[in-house]
């Protein structure tokens, strides 16, 4: 009895067709974005978005603005509440070293309040919109007791610690007035490290910044008058001043580098980062923001 032939090699073929199209429509794709892009002298536009949780990408963005030869001047536009701590201290640190290597403008969409105001300190020149929110220059810390809840339902914890503040901000315990001093101690200090990266880029009495970094935001229009920032102005208005800066003759090109096309294998570790980053922000540990 004959057997029907398998199709299997027309398998292998059509396979290996559609990924040879693949391969061809990403090169074509990059092409076009090349010519799109053109040539000559650019902005480089970096964009910040939302709460600041980690810092990995606009660094890594803005060192390749730093290194590109075709990038005259950057603009870093903000639009964020804030967020923790250290990637927001990253990325000022980042921003400010770019300062005379290439001009860095932030300019400031909506809000640009607590971590947002503090990594746009970093840039050349500051503009904000007369209506965006500016400011906040505090640090908060929060975190449940939730001692009452777990009594309702029976459930205890048993703590073995080395010392008297190793669980400090446990759910599990109340807050003894040594935990308050303690934690005071850090918000205080973390407050103080703001109010420094502000007075080292500001032109603004000491004594008259810490009247203002009392947490209260403000509109830009009142920033520009207490000097929180240099000018008034739109996002086309911050990259026409960019391209100023870096000698661009007539209207700036800008190009923005963002991850595009993700692949399956990005968004499922971009998956996996987002739910730990959300696991760890309930812990106390992390839960440090300036906001």
């Amino acid at each position: 009895m004959n057997r029907p032939k398998t199709n299997i090699n027309w398998i292998w073929w059509g396979l290996g067709i559609f990924f040879f199209a693949v391969i061809i429509f990403r090169i074509g794709a990059a092409s076009a974005v090349s010519n799109l892009e053109g040539s000559g002298k650019k902005v480089g536009i970096v964009k910040i978005n939302g709460p600041i949780l980690t810092s990995d990408a606009v660094v890594s963005q803005l060192e390749k603005l730093k290194n590109r030869k075709d990038i005259s001047a950057i603009v870093m536009r903000i639009d964020s509440p804030g967020g923790l701590v250290a990637p927001t201290q990253e990325i000022y640190e980042k921003v400010k070293s770019l300062r005379g290597v290439k001009p860095i403008i932030s300019s400031m969409g909506s809000v640009a309040a607590s971590g947002g105001y503090y990594i746009a300190l970093g840039a050349d020149t500051l503009i904000s919109n007369p209506g965006t929110i500016v400011g906040s220059i505090g640090v908060i810390m929060n975190y449940p007791i939730a001692t009452e809840l777990l009594g309702k339902v029976g459930i205890k914890f048993e703590t073995v610690k080395s010392g008297g503040l190793k669980d400090v901000g446990s759910y599990s315990r109340e807050v003894t007035e040594a935990d308050r001093r303690h934690l005071n101690d850090m918000v205080t200090n973390i407050h103080n490290q703001f109010i420094d990266a502000v007075n080292d880029n500001r032109s603004i009495e000491k004594s008259e910044l810490i009247k203002l970094a009392d947490g209260r935001v403000f509109t830009g229009l009142q920033s520009k008058d207490l000097g929180l920032v240099d000018l008034l102005g739109t996002f086309e208005d911050a990259v026409s001043l960019a391209g100023s800066l870096g000698k661009i003759k007539g209207v700036p090109k800008t190009i923005q580098i963002d991850k595009k096309n993700s692949s399956l294998i990005d968004m499922f570790t971009s998956n996996i980062e987002q739910a730990t980053s959300s696991w760890f922000d309930e812990l106390p540990a992390y839960r440090w923001k300036m906001e």
